[in-house]
């Protein structure tokens, strides 16, 4: 343990000195690490090298969670939706026709106007790339586009889609959909498929320099921002895996901000200390197993005993110390979806899986501590990465299973490698924390289980795309496309329930629990360090220099 750490501590120190080595910002940047004044280093997970919502899903994120680009509507903390880059809409009777007034006066980072035109144009580019590169964010998930047209005179953007959508505004939070300058060739030499590394954007700040070997990067405050005064002329943003580092380094001083501190005796330590305040709140993720159909898992009996194994409460109560709240739903209770109603005939029993097993032949015949199904020793792939308590909980889970006699294999993966095995459909489990209510309602979530999984889940609009458990309910599909249709909100909501009830019943994901999401400050040197319910904002206007 103390050799993986020392390793860890050591990277860190890497980084930080790749990140005083390295960049375009000259002694600007290097006077305002060394005086402190003006300068934020913010200590955090980094989930791409690039920025460019074209490129892939993480890339996107990235770009909104940096402070570098903005979308032309946000959420709320509630999940109510404001304007952002648009500050009007109008929508047809079929809800299929949007018209939006883009807002007045903003400007990209570079000095470029962010009118109708920029913006179709950055949405029809992410389109276009998108549709054209194997390898690419898949916009077309979460809005089924048929066109985009700009009226530059009135400042608006039309867009037209192929299907009805409830709130349009909705998926167009979503961080794919963040606007960019594409004026000029954005493709590098690097990546011909399409996309570029870094983004010009409407965000308070300006990506200055990036390091894709330390996976961290130098920010510098935006002079053509919209919105208000920008607090920091230059921020630092250092890549950190490991959550005991992430402690360390905000107590030493090394960093001033941070996110999601999840080894719990860090995180009391932290709470404890008067020098820190940390902000932690139960937002809309949910962290949850894929299970995967095709495999040995596909055996309705081990799949229900499996289930019945695991005690998710003491899993989140102990084992993971209060990060998360138990739930058997996939949808987090604290959402307005009536979650009290969902009925869980699973829930955690020993004795009973035991028994089930038993009574269906389902035993170890050859004394090794590990059943048997048709012949062979069962024993799961359990993939997982270490973000967010998710290979404790997998770690947790391996030992319960074991009480029953089923063996499995805990698989910590970085979430690249994991992504690409969970699409391969190599493995029994697959754990992952997602927001749920992405688009403001959980339709894009809830698309994970929708269709057959099978050769044509890769279809054209890519309705079908997420579906990488092979999971195939007649019931659950029905009801998901008499979600999709509809444009009630009280009815959409009841199917809601009835869907996670049909995931419930049949065993088809393993949910661990709701994340509470933390924001680590240093009081004395930062203040509005809140942490939104939606991480698509860690970096904003609110984060500012403590007086």
């Amino acid at each position: 343990m103390r050799k993986k750490t020392a390793a860890i501590v050591t990277g860190f120190m890497i980084t930080l000195g790749m990140l005083g080595g390295c960049g375009s910002a000259g002694d600007s940047t290097g006077n305002a690490n060394a005086s402190g004044e003006n300068h934020l280093n913010f200590g955090c997970y980094v989930y791409s090298t690039s920025f460019d919502p074209a490129a892939y899903q993480n890339a996107s994120w990235q770009g909104m969670r940096w402070g570098i680009t903005e979308t032309l509507y946000r959420f709320n903390d509630d999940s109510t939706i404001r304007p952002w880059l648009s500050d009007s809409y109008e929508v047809s009777e079929d809800h299929k026709t949007w018209t939006f007034h883009i807002r007045d006066g903003v400007k990209f980072s570079n000095g470029n106007p962010c009118d109708a035109q920029a913006v179709a144009d950055s949405m029809n580019r992410l389109f276009e790339v998108c549709n054209s590169t194997e390898y690419s964010s898949t916009p077309r998930q979460y809005i089924d586009m048929a066109s985009i047209e700009a009226d530059p005179e009135a400042n608006t953007v039309t867009i037209v889609t192929n299907t009805a959508y409830a709130d349009l505004r909705g998926p167009l939070c979503f961080p794919f959909y963040t606007i960019i300058d594409v004026e000029g060739d954005l493709t590098d030499a690097e990546h011909p498929g399409g996309y570029t590394t870094s983004v010009i954007g409407t965000g308070p700040y300006v990506l200055d320099s990036f390091d894709e070997l330390s996976k961290s990067g130098e920010l510098v405050k935006n002079e053509n921002y919209w919105n208000g005064d920008v607090p920091y002329e230059s921020v630092t943003m250092m890549f950190i895996e490991d959550d005991t580092t992430k402690a360390m380094a905000i107590e030493s001083g090394d960093i001033d901000l941070t996110e999601n501190i999840t080894t719990i005796s860090d995180l009391q330590k932290l709470e404890g200390d008067d020098a820190f305040y940390v902000s932690k709140k139960t937002g809309v993720r949910t962290g949850f197993a894929l299970v995967n159909f095709d495999g040995i898992l596909g055996n309705d009996t081990l799949r229900q005993a499996v289930f019945m194994a695991i005690d998710g409460q003491t899993l989140c109560d102990v084992t993971v110390g209060g990060m998360y709240n138990y739930g058997p739903g996939v949808v987090p209770d604290t959402l307005a979806y009536d979650s009290e109603k969902l009925v869980n005939p699973y829930t955690y029993d020993q004795e009973a899986a035991i028994q089930l097993l038993d009574d269906n032949g389902i035993r170890d015949t050859d004394g090794d501590g590990i059943r048997e199904l048709d012949g062979e020793n069962i024993v799961l792939e359990f993939d997982t990465y270490k973000n967010r308590c998710l290979s404790d909980f997998a770690e947790g889970i391996q030992s319960q299973l074991a009480a029953i006699g089923i063996g499995c294999n805990v698989n910590v993966l970085d979430s690249d490698t994991l992504w690409m095995e969970m699409q391969e459909g190599d493995y029994d489990l697959s754990n992952s924390n997602w927001i749920t209510v992405g688009t403001g309602a959980p339709e894009a979530f809830l698309l994970n289980w929708y269709g057959d999984g099978g050769e044509n889940f890769f279809t054209e609009d890519n309705t079908d795309a997420t579906n990488y458990c092979r999971y195939d309910n007649e019931e659950y599909n029905k009801l998901y496309e008499q979600f999709k249709a509809s444009m009630d909100e009280e009815e959409r909501k009841d199917l809601v329930i009835q869907m996670e009830q049909v995931l419930i019943d049949d065993c088809a994901v393993l949910v661990h629990g709701y994340y509470n999401s933390t924001m680590i400050s240093n009081k004395e040197k930062v203040a509005g360090a809140e942490i939104p319910a939606f991480d698509y904002y860690w970096l904003t206007t609110d984060i500012k220099p403590a007086e």
